[in-house]
């Protein structure tokens, strides 16, 4: 359908605050007539922002640990001017490198549009939709690193979108249906597609994204036999491959529920409020140290059949895939950091992130569509190398977003950021990376960003390093 702009100021209806507009500049409503209704979103200059989109009705009351349901088409015009309420009711951490704002409400299933302001003739254009990361408990889609006013700038249709996290979205329960975050995003991709084309994007040129857990995210639903079409390119962040252990998962669900005296059935946690049961996943893993819960993508099941490994030799074939990790992760100190150590493959960002990158490769050694290796190695001088997340600015190109220079410093590269988002704008419109496909062998070629000594501005291709063989159950699982 059409879309139109309208001046104007909307109506205060969901009672969230309101958007700040970027860098102080004058905002106008906007309206769009899709067939999910008519939404009204702001413009910043020649950004679009519709934010807090429900695609899916409110996973409250008898909804609640069901598959979710497409949202009904919108009666009246719906204000899109604030984010929508997240999965996150109450942050993980006290503090994390992203920030996570948490946003009360039930309609956690929504999502975020920003876009090219509708005069702009160079559409239809590409969209990007991008999952958070948060280890499938936490995170937040309303996170300001997450602004894609670089890509609508660039001429490309940016969509954040928010999915159910930690028991609410990943339990293992008799009568829930397993992997529900996994089935909020296929939905989400399916509001997309019908949707996006009111807003300037083109539904036949949809790329996935996301980091940590979104990237993980990513790579399930590329091996998954319901992820067919809904999609054309993937790109994953520092995702992973692994899913949850089922015993550990219900021996966690059962001190939980001792916890919250309830049964570890679907009526018992449905009797506690999210809000109550997040905080008693934060007390256990305080009193079991910093482990996480075991709670996660599942396999077993429709949306995951066989293993995610598996499943990328079966399955996503003719998607082109970008996958990468940061050169650190968790292993920030600088004794961890030598070229020794890290061939060594002993490191936390060995086993579980970077030993991803060459097993889905070698997954995907016969794709016409081909993977491509990247290793953001630029180490932060406040966080004490290329950790988990740093890459995420750089990617968005938002290095004046909130939280940067606490994670990067007050003067992060920004012709880094110029290069590294110009590589993923290109791969988004279709472009083949100009680097070789990677197969999964050893010496596989990788896309190197801010390796320390490298000029910024050119091409730093490099081996990716390490590629771990596959001897240990922790290489061979990731």
């Amino acid at each position: 359908m059409d879309s139109f702009d309208t001046p104007g100021e909307p109506s205060e209806m969901r009672g969230l605050p309101a958007e700040v507009p970027h860098r102080g500049c004058p905002q106008e409503t906007v309206t769009v007539r899709a067939p999910a209704g008519t939404i009204i979103g702001r413009r910043t200059g020649s950004v679009r922002r519709f934010l807090g989109i429900p695609y899916a009705e409110a996973p409250t009351g008898a909804r609640r640990f069901g598959a979710p349901n497409r949202r009904g088409r919108f009666t009246e015009p719906f204000d899109a001017s604030r984010h929508g309420a997240t999965a996150q009711q109450v942050p993980l951490f006290a503090t994390t490198t992203v920030p996570e704002p948490s946003v009360q409400g039930d309609d956690v299933l929504n999502l975020g549009i920003v876009a090219p302001d509708a005069d702009d003739d160079r559409g239809p254009f590409p969209v990007l939709v991008w999952i958070h990361g948060g280890a499938f408990l936490a995170g937040s889609q309303a996170s300001p690193w997450y602004d894609g006013r670089a890509f609508a700038r660039d001429g490309v249709v940016c969509v954040t979108v928010g999915y159910r996290l930690g028991v609410d979205g990943f339990a293992v329960l008799d009568d829930v249906p397993t992997n529900l975050g996994l089935r909020d995003l296929l939905l989400a991709l399916d509001w997309v597609r019908d949707n996006i084309a009111a807003f300037g994007g083109n539904p036949d040129q949809v790329t996935v994204a996301g980091q940590s857990a979104g990237g993980a995210a990513v790579l399930a639903l590329l091996s998954s036999p319901a992820g067919s079409g809904r999609f054309h390119r993937a790109v994953s962040l520092s995702g992973v491959t692994f899913a949850a252990d089922g015993d550990a998962a219900r021996d966690f669900l059962g001190r939980l529920g001792q916890r919250l005296v309830v049964p570890v059935t679907r009526a018992g946690f449905a009797g506690r409020a999210v809000e109550h049961i997040q905080r008693c996943v934060i007390d256990l893993r305080d009193e079991q140290g910093d482990d996480l819960p075991a709670l996660g993508l599942f396999v077993g099941d429709d949306i995951l059949p066989v293993p995610i490994v598996d499943g990328l030799t079966l399955h996503g074939h003719a998607v082109p895939l970008l996958l990468g990790a940061t050169g650190d992760e968790f292993d920030g100190d600088a004794s961890t950091r030598t070229a020794g150590t890290r061939a060594a493959g002993t490191r936390v960002t060995d086993t579980l992130f970077r030993a991803t990158c060459p097993s889905v490769a070698a997954a995907r050694r016969y794709a016409v569509g081909g993977t491509w290796l990247y290793s953001f190695e630029w180490p932060s001088p406040v966080l004490g190398g290329a950790t988990h997340c740093i890459d995420i600015p750089f990617f968005f190109d938002v290095l004046d977003a909130p939280g940067v220079a606490e994670a990067l410093g007050p003067n992060p590269p920004g012709e880094l950021a110029t290069v590294t988002h110009a590589d993923l704008i290109g791969f988004v419109r279709g472009q083949e990376p100009a680097w070789a496909r990677a197969t999964g062998t050893y010496g596989d070629t990788a896309r190197e960003y801010g390796r320390p000594g490298a000029a910024l501005t050119v091409d730093t291709t490099g081996v990716f390093d390490p590629v771990v063989p596959a001897v240990s159950g922790a290489a061979e699982e990731c």
